[in-house]
């Protein structure tokens, strides 16, 4: 089953292509969006680079990857990334019935419900249309918008851990964490 676009009261999620580069762009070349991602905002290169291993990931199981989010009022705005895509961390173990939950918007689209509706969708597209058994999501321990996100989208805390960066971020030394809900907690 290949990505299939999806629709929310307020978005439409369309499968990421080579069309979007360019949003991507504009996603990434702001370092407060990526405050908990990165140590800076992504130069054009870099984002071209990250968008091929965004794309090499959504071609690793059916129904999963990124999708970039719009606007469904008359004029259509660019929002942000979902992505729904296989486990692939380091700290990760791949599982064909799970995935990992994530999302990245435009500064002026926070705080709108906008993250959580996009997820939701996600979610649902995960446990109904892909027979997924459970679906993570991961942030930086000090990520409380983020982690709000997960609470309000009935995923429940997992774990703690830490990783190594070459490049730590401020706030690295209280650790990541994980939220999970499984398909019997979803129905």
């Amino acid at each position: 089953m290949p990505q299939t676009p999806l629709r929310t009261d307020r978005l439409e999620l369309v499968p990421l292509s080579d069309e979007h580069i360019e949003l991507e762009v504009e996603l990434d070349a702001d370092a407060l969006v990526l405050r908990y991602l990165h140590p800076r905002a992504r130069t054009r290169d870099e984002v071209v680079a990250k968008h091929a291993e965004r794309m090499k990931c959504a071609s690793l199981v059916d129904g999963l990857g990124m999708w970039i989010g719009f606007t469904r009022a008359q004029q259509r705005e660019f929002v942000g990334l979902w992505m729904l895509q296989p486990l692939h961390g380091p700290s990760q173990t791949f599982a064909p019935d799970e995935a990992d939950l994530g999302y990245r918007l435009l500064r002026r689209w926070w705080r709108q419900g906008y993250a959580s509706e996009g997820a939701r969708e996600l979610i649902r597209h995960g446990f109904d249309d892909l027979g997924l058994t459970r679906i993570i999501a991961q942030t930086m321990a000090v990520n409380r918008p983020s982690r709000a996100t997960m609470e309000t989208l009935g995923m429940r805390f997992a774990r703690t851990f830490h990783e190594h960066y070459d490049e730590p971020l401020p706030g690295v030394e209280h650790g990541e964490v994980e939220y999970e809900l499984r398909r019997s907690d979803w129905l």
